[in-house]
């Protein structure tokens, strides 16, 4: 398979899929505030506790679904591919090729979570140069578009959530949500709607123009070619471990687990924070990638730079990733939310959930009252 037509193949999937052309960097032409569904920058929020002044809907039509067989014949060369460098990865490749593949699924995770998504989707913090330069690097290795196509579609998602204008609607189903969308093509109503969405401050950075611009040679080159060669002549891999488990093997699994934040982490968890909508808190999914399941915080305060109200935890590696580069002061700027806007919101949209703001609130069950330890306690 060569790489070059691998990745012509999957870009024109996914201009397809989406309809959204490199015309959507100009300054939107028009936007219909009524078929807003959520929140997607800070400044969209028009309630005391950051909330559209509606109800989100969840609706799909019943348009018949047309199939795009070039893409599903590829991704189904590419999962099986995966499913041979997976048993390869446990039973024959070498210990330093498993860890490089692990190191490459970190950096494209990386290059996905705290680059495309926060950073750039979000504009949840800002990066100087050298930090915007490694997170690029590290979004060509994951090869899941460019960071402007992959954040433009993001943005899509949560203006139009849960709607025909969503690229991945998950109230289509549990398949469509995670690989579906990019085997059909896409809704006439993300095209309509993807007219009125503004990418300029994408396109503003040289860095994302670079990327963009030369993408089909960079990215064969920083997701296949280097990850096969390096193995090879540096430690005396096969040819055939590399190249299943560094590059294919590794690459199917990090697409993956990006999916499950659009499929498992829109159908299974708690909603503390706004029961209406269908992101939920998702712990697996968090572990796998890399702080991304705490989602119905995330499509509750999307700006939020952790993705999470409690960020700084185990669980969240780009929150701590985010921060050590804070502390040299290469990330700065960066946006969260209060504790009292985050319980005003718990309290009028949560599914009660929610952990305890502290000792002595309403809902503190008397049980848990009587069995806390308490060390030289004083009754008021």
């Amino acid at each position: 398979m060569d790489f070059l037509d691998f990745q012509s193949e999957i870009k024109n999937c996914r201009e397809r899929t989406l309809g959204l052309e490199d015309k959507s960097k100009m300054a939107p032409k028009s936007s219909n505030a009524a078929d807003v569904n959520g929140v997607l920058f800070e400044s969209d929020a028009l309630t005391p506790d950051m909330a559209l002044p509606i109800t989100p809907v969840q609706r799909a039509d019943k348009q018949p679904r047309q199939f795009v067989w070039r893409n599903i014949t590829l991704f189904a060369y590419l999962h099986i591919a995966a499913i041979y460098g997976g048993y390869l990865f446990l039973f024959s490749a070498k210990w330093q090729t498993d860890l490089f593949a692990y190191i490459l699924y970190v950096i494209s995770g990386l290059g996905i979570t705290a680059g495309a998504h926060r950073l750039w989707a979000h504009k949840s913090y800002k990066a100087k140069w050298p930090l915007r330069l490694i997170l690029v690097i590290f979004n060509t290795v994951a090869f899941q578009d460019s960071a402007i196509d992959w954040a433009r579609d993001h943005r899509m998602h949560h203006k139009y959530s849960e709607t025909d204008a969503d690229p991945h609607n998950a109230t289509r189903g549990f398949f469509f949500s995670h690989i579906g969308w990019l085997l059909v093509k896409k809704h006439p109503e993300i095209k309509e709607k993807g007219k009125g969405l503004d990418i300029s401050d994408l396109y503003a950075d040289p860095i994302l123009r670079f990327q963009k611009k030369y993408y089909l040679i960079l990215m064969p080159l920083a997701c296949f070619i280097l990850p096969t060669v390096i193995p090879v002549y540096c430690w005396g891999e096969t040819w055939t471990n590399a190249y299943f488990v560094a590059a294919m093997f590794r690459y199917a699994f990090i697409l993956n687990v990006t999916w499950l934040v659009n499929s498992a982490a829109h159908k299974w968890g708690d909603k503390p924070y706004d029961k209406a909508i269908k992101p939920s808190e998702n712990i697996s999914v968090s572990v796998f990638a890399l702080g991304e399941g705490f989602h119905n915080y995330h499509h509750t305060f999307p700006w939020d730079y952790k993705t999470a109200e409690l960020g700084n935890n185990r669980l969240n590696f780009t929150t701590n990733f985010i921060n050590f580069f804070a502390k040299i002061g290469w990330a700065y700027d960066l946006k969260t939310v209060s504790d009292d806007i985050i319980k005003q919101r718990v309290k009028r949209t949560g599914d009660g959930s929610h952990h305890l703001w502290g000792w002595g609130d309403e809902d503190h069950e008397k049980s848990e009252k009587d069995a806390a330890i308490r060390i030289n306690p004083k009754d008021d």
